[in-house]
């Protein structure tokens, strides 16, 4: 049986650099958003088992389940990037209300260019929307493609069409190892989250900082939680000296897209594309994605004062 998905009528949009369409949208309208049961961890089992490995809950109950590419090895100015910089597949799950099994499922694919066609290919057979397709980096060797995709159903079968089309890639198979090793981090992550105004993590040896929009994303009638892949993420990872390689993605309305532009350009942070990510969101949304490698304070300052030109939660508990 071919999956429920998220647009029937939707065309697929495979954008490129720099492209303009429409992306995840969070906004909720408690008269139309389906309610949604909180799920024990337990309930998810079976997705695990289909994944072949465990997910995480993230707030907004939602399951997350991750793929870094370590099999990559990527370079982009002289800096080996990490996996938690830049190259880490990823599928979320969130149940869609009541007592139903139904889920929602939103993910973004890390392939290389050889690998795009035949998991689209697999994905469209399962009834696996793809939503984009474009680069967020530039200049990187190997090239590298990211693939969004959804769909709603069985999240037990988004599970095993999400794995099948992984099967057809290089992706490890093995599930990541969790955590971080303790030592010397290599930034000021206290003063980094001074700076931003945000608090982050550190994971694979990246400082990872997750700010949500202030106004709800909606999305076929569903509440998106920020941890769907609808946060601005600011990455952070050490390249000597007190320097960092940053990278990540500016979630924008329309509105904000070109201030947060040029206060990147004037903080020295190149930006390497500006897309969507999703189809059918309220409010329409961008993804505008950035590069550098210099000190990460004064980076951190230019990233805090783009977030400024932004309709964002304030941070705190």
């Amino acid at each position: 049986m071919r999956l429920l998905t998220l647009a029937a009528r939707c065309a697929v949009a495979l954008s490129l650099t720099l492209c303009w369409s429409a992306v995840p949208a969070r906004a909720q309208d408690s008269t139309r958003t389906q309610p949604v049961t909180q799920k024990s961890k337990t309930d998810w089992g079976a997705v695990d088992k289909a994944l072949g490995r465990a997910g995480t809950m993230q707030p907004g109950d939602v399951q997350k389940y991750s793929f870094p590419r370590s099999d990559l090895q990527v370079t982009l100015g002289g800096v080996s990037i990490k996996p938690a910089l830049a190259l880490g597949s990823w599928v979320a799950f969130k149940r869609t209300g009541g007592t139903s099994d139904q889920a929602i499922a939103m993910g973004d694919l890390v392939l290389l260019e050889s690998e795009v066609m035949p998991v689209v290919t697999a994905l469209q057979a399962t009834g696996v929307e793809v939503t984009a397709l474009h680069n967020h980096l530039q200049h990187e060797s190997p090239s590298v493609m990211y693939l969004h995709i959804s769909a709603q159903g069985d999240p037990v079968k988004i599970a095993q069409a999400v794995h099948a089309a992984l099967t057809l890639t290089k992706t490890p198979t093995a599930p990541p190892k969790g955590g971080s090793v303790p030592g010397s981090f290599g930034l000021d992550t206290a003063r980094l989250s001074s700076t931003l105004g945000h608090s982050g993590k550190v994971n694979g040896g990246v400082y990872q900082v997750s700010v949500p929009r202030g106004e709800p994303v909606r999305m076929a009638g569903l509440d998106i939680p920020p941890s769907m892949g609808v946060a601005t993420a600011l990455n952070f990872q050490p390249t000597g000296g007190g320097k960092a390689a940053i990278t990540g993605d500016f979630v924008l309305t329309a509105d904000e897209v070109n201030p947060v532009i040029k206060v990147l350009r004037d903080g020295g942070i190149a930006v390497t594309a500006l897309h969507s990510h999703m189809l059918g969101e309220d409010p329409r949304l961008f993804f505008m994605h950035f590069w550098a490698n210099d000190d990460a304070t004064k980076l951190a300052q230019a990233l805090k004062t783009a977030l400024g030109y932004m309709k964002v939660r304030t941070s705190g508990p």
